[in-house]
């Protein structure tokens, strides 16, 4: 959801640099753009020359290529997808890549009671049609796309790296982890090759190396969710160094039906899009516990949510909605003000 902006500004490096690196002041900034897992990953990176920069682009582009191969929900011959085919049978021996993530969302599933699901593949789909063409899904059909849902029927096997999926039918969605997990690997091959003053972007998802040249982070802006009278709330900058912040919310990506606005965020316990405006802002160690927290509050909303985040370490959470009535409320976790430095 590319809800956040990123402001970058340049200056001398406050860590000193490994040796053999060039100094602070003969770094250039890049910048590099590429379409990948149904958005855009943008690229930023410091470093002495642009063949430097062009080259490390090129593997941290090849790596998130390598990541939406195994995890497109959209290619029928992705890894994912003939995981899927094999549902109800036994056990399949899947990739590192593809178990670790799956590994990660059910930890999070499980984290959040069920909030965050990946079985959520079957009501996404009808939802996706339902976005095309404003029109509610059958009542029967949602019913029995949701018989299919349930975290708890994805079996993994640690030991063996295998993964069984226990009813036909169930499709896996990696929509709502995969973009955080892509940034991280990025940055991870960025730094593997020497390029550690870096950001990685992905829509909402932004994973931040070393900070630029001469400043202590990346600064970040939380774009304002505004009313339904165009008044704004607030839009935090934090600045950001080795961290990770997400944002999830219906500003672009939603529909209304019959007068209700529904979101593309669904909620596993109804079928349904999360009603109402809101958006949700999690900073965290790793992008795959950004995106997954911002997605958990945004369908259990602050008050369930927030316990959550205070319980995870390292995060901090900012969320806002609109009320009823129109009025713009805010909500911070117990971490925001201590990890997170705002700027009017």
């Amino acid at each position: 959801m590319p809800i956040i902006g990123v402001i970058i500004a340049t200056s001398q490096l406050a860590l000193s640099l490994l040796a053999g690196l060039p100094s602070s002041e003969n770094l250039e900034r890049f910048e590099f753009r590429q379409p990948q897992m149904g958005t855009e990953f943008f690229l930023v990176l410091y470093t002495a020359d642009e063949e430097t920069a062009r080259r490390a682009s090129d593997a941290a582009f090849a790596r998130i290529a390598k990541l939406n191969e195994a995890f497109s929900d959209y290619d029928p011959e992705s890894e994912l997808m003939r995981l899927c085919e094999k549902a109800g049978g036994p056990p399949v021996k899947v990739s590192p890549d593809l178990f670790r993530i799956l590994t990660l969302a059910q930890h999070w599933s499980e984290t959040s009671g069920g909030a965050f699901d990946i079985t959520m593949g079957p009501v996404g789909r009808l939802w996706r049609r339902a976005r095309r063409t404003r029109e509610m899904p059958e009542a029967e059909t949602l019913q029995r796309a949701r018989a299919l849902v349930g975290y708890k029927n994805v079996r993994l096997d640690p030991e063996a790296g295998t993964v069984e999926l226990l009813i036909p039918g169930i499709k896996l969605d990696l929509g709502g982890i995969a973009k955080g997990f892509a940034a991280d690997e990025a940055l991870k091959v960025l730094k593997g090759l020497g390029v550690g003053q870096a950001l990685v972007a992905a829509a909402g998802d932004i994973a931040t190396g070393e900070p630029p040249p001469g400043k202590p982070g990346w600064d970040v802006e939380v774009q304002a969710l505004k009313s339904a009278k165009d008044e704004k709330g607030p839009s935090p900058t934090v600045q950001l160094s080795g961290r990770n912040i997400s944002t999830s919310g219906d500003a672009e990506q939603f529909v209304e039906i019959d007068g209700v606005r529904y979101s593309h965020i669904l909620d596993p316990r109804t079928g349904l899009g999360v009603i109402g405006r809101s958006s949700a802002t999690v900073i965290a160690n790793d992008g795959t516990t950004a995106e997954c927290l911002a997605k958990i509050i945004s369908i259990l909303g602050p008050e369930q949510a927030m316990p959550i985040v205070d319980a995870t370490p390292g995060a901090a959470a900012f969320y806002v909605r609109v009320a009823d009535d129109g009025v713009i409320q805010p909500f911070t976790s117990g971490r925001w003000a201590e990890v997170v430095k705002t700027t009017p």
